[in-house]
């Protein structure tokens, strides 16, 4: 039989509030007044009552000169153009496929908006469009940029460079988009020995890193080699990291991934995960982030 691990209660303490810098974040609830000057413009999230501008959604605020908005602490992902998100095929259709990003629509990827296998560029044909399904069938993820966004919202993506396509063997991680920091590059090769692709969709993926990129591959063919023990345990400790940066509202970024890595070391695995290792390890990632701003 296997061994179960049972814990007494026990009272936990605060984590340190301490903001980085830049100063605390003002977070709201739907109904609470934001700011009663009326030469502020509404931005999203919030609604104006009795010349008062209040929330409509909990999150933060976010003020841009005179524009006020709220960025919700948990909502669905509104795309942007150039983000970099990662997906799930979910339909193959005429010319297109429906990609799963975790946003109200399905999102769109065009026959016409990826590269063909080895990068080459030419106008797509019949025969392209009859072997669809040999480029991405459904349940193939994907990394890709968003190109453009539709009138109702839906986005429309592309994988024109040979660092999108088909992801092939690691681990998905989903967490709220709101937790992952916009940044110039969402692909990071760890010095532990795996990579991540952090959506901005709130997808991530995190994967063994290639000894050397098959650029002749153009995305579409997946290594099925078996993965090492050494980076198979390397990907796990990397995701139960992450999870315990979710779990006390941490940003994710690279340098957040990578302290939180190097704090869990001393424990095992199957360890990162209960309350009181995650919390040593995250305040100790937090302080190390403290410092290295200060």
């Amino acid at each position: 039989m296997a061994a179960v691990t049972m814990r007494l209660p026990a009272v936990r303490a605060p984590l340190d509030s301490s903001a980085p810098r830049g100063g605390e974040k003002h977070l709201v609830a739907p109904g609470d007044t934001i700011t009663t000057d009326t030469g502020y413009m509404r931005g999203h999230g919030t609604f104006v009552e009795d010349d008062k501008l209040i929330a409509s959604v909990a999150g933060v605020v976010e003020r841009v000169n005179k524009l006020v908005c709220v960025r919700a602490l948990k909502a669905r992902y509104n795309g942007e153009i150039g983000d970099i998100v990662v997906g799930r095929i979910t339909e193959v259709q005429q010319k297109r496929w429906k990609v799963e990003t975790n946003s109200r629509l399905d999102s769109v990827l065009l026959l016409s908006s990826i590269n063909l296998p080895g990068g080459e560029l030419r106008r797509k044909s019949a025969e392209d469009e009859l072997a669809m399904r040999d480029y991405l069938q459904e349940g193939d993820l994907i990394s890709a940029e968003v190109q453009s966004i539709f009138s109702d919202g839906a986005v429309s993506l592309h994988t024109r460079s040979l660092k999108y396509g088909k992801l092939a063997q690691g681990v998905l991680v989903q967490v709220s988009p709101s937790l992952v920091k916009r940044q110039k590059t969402h692909f990071h090769d760890l010095p532990c020995g795996a990579s991540v692709i952090l959506g901005n969709n709130g997808f991530i993926w995190i994967y063994p890193t290639l000894e050397q990129k098959d650029d002749e591959a153009g995305g579409y063919t997946a290594n099925l080699e078996p993965v090492p023990l050494s980076d198979r345990e390397v990907i796990s400790r990397l995701r139960n990291c992450i999870m315990a940066l979710v779990t006390h509202k941490m940003m994710l970024f690279d340098t957040s991934i990578l302290y939180c890595y190097e704090a869990s070391l001393p424990h095992q695995i199957k360890d990162i995960l209960k309350p009181e290792v995650t919390e040593e390890i995250v305040l100790e990632a937090r302080q190390r982030l403290l410092d290295s701003e200060g």
